[in-house]
């Protein structure tokens, strides 16, 4: 099953661009296949991989309370792993083909409102030079909406501060354009003046967001900082890295945005993952129309 992985992990790092937290991803999810597949003492030969092991497989992983978005990404890997095959002359059989992804009931996401926001703004001691970096970092996420991966990929050169635009790549090295508030740029030039300077071990590092040690923040290292600020606001809510995400689209479309708009802001290859935010809206709207509305 897995004789031509890392050919395949070349191929979608290489030829498609993707990242390496994808690639990732899909190597353990194919692993879990495997595994799954000499647990059930069948054949690893992916000619005799039939869709029932598949089917099998699936059915295993929601016996065992796996998640149904995991489960869907699963079946996901296992299709591309076996085009990739069928592409290269390995394997004439892909058992996937006409096998429907499972239904997934989508989860809203949780959003802060915008007193939270400018709450949880407000939490980095803004005096210290690791404080200062940390509202610029949390300012640039609400103001632009981009990814965790993108916020800590971004190079110095990668904003114009006159401009105020932003320029980042996403999944698939997809290179957009982002505007940037006039707040944001203004704390971004403050952490480059006076915090990143004094972090940066080496001229020739361009990374804009550094951790103390003068490297590259890790996802893990920027999680930590924010659940630490979202216990210091005493939140009850989930906050995570895609809350602020979340919250800016939220907000953009509560304030009259149009969908599109959003859409390419947050890079979304299709529209209807955009139109998740549009249920948020709707409920917006329904509690201003219970509260003001004299007969609601």
């Amino acid at each position: 099953m897995l004789a031509y992985l890392e050919s395949f992990l070349d191929y979608i790092k290489y030829e498609r661009g993707l990242s390496a937290n994808t690639s990732a991803a899909y190597r353990r999810d194919l692993m879990k296949f495997s595994e799954f597949m000499l647990s059930q003492q069948r054949s690893e030969d992916p000619e005799q991989i039939t869709k029932q092991d598949i089917r099998r497989f699936l059915t295993h992983q929601l016996d065992a309370g796996i998640s149904h978005p995991t489960i869907a990404r699963r079946l996901s890997s296992i299709k591309a792993y076996y085009k990739f095959l069928v592409l290269e002359g390995h394997c004439q059989n892909n058992p996937t083909v006409d096998l429907e992804t499972p239904k997934i009931k989508r989860k809203l996401p949780d959003v802060l409102t915008i007193e939270e926001v400018d709450q949880l703004l407000n939490q980095p001691q803004v005096t210290l030079v690791l404080g200062l970096r940390d509202r610029a970092m949390l300012e640039l996420m609400y103001a632009t909406g981009v990814r965790v991966s993108e916020l800590l990929s971004l190079q110095i050169d990668d904003i114009n501060f006159w401009a105020g635009f932003l320029r980042c790549f996403g999944k698939g090295r997809k290179e957009r354009i982002i505007p940037v508030n006039q707040t944001s740029i203004d704390w971004t030039q403050r952490y480059i003046a006076r915090s990143r300077s004094y972090l940066a071990k080496s001229p020739r590092e361009r990374t804009l967001f550094l951790n103390a040690h003068g490297r590259p923040m890790t996802r893990q290292g920027f999680f930590k900082i924010l659940q630490g600020y979202a216990s210091k606001a005493e939140f009850t809510k989930e906050v995570t890295p895609h809350t602020l995400r979340h919250s800016f689209a939220t907000h953009l479309l509560e304030n009259g945005a149009d969908l599109r708009s959003v859409q390419e802001m947050l890079g979304h290859a299709d529209i209807s993952t955009t139109q998740i935010y549009t249920h948020l809206s709707r409920s917006h709207l329904r509690e201003v129309y219970k509260l003001y509305h004299p007969r609601a």
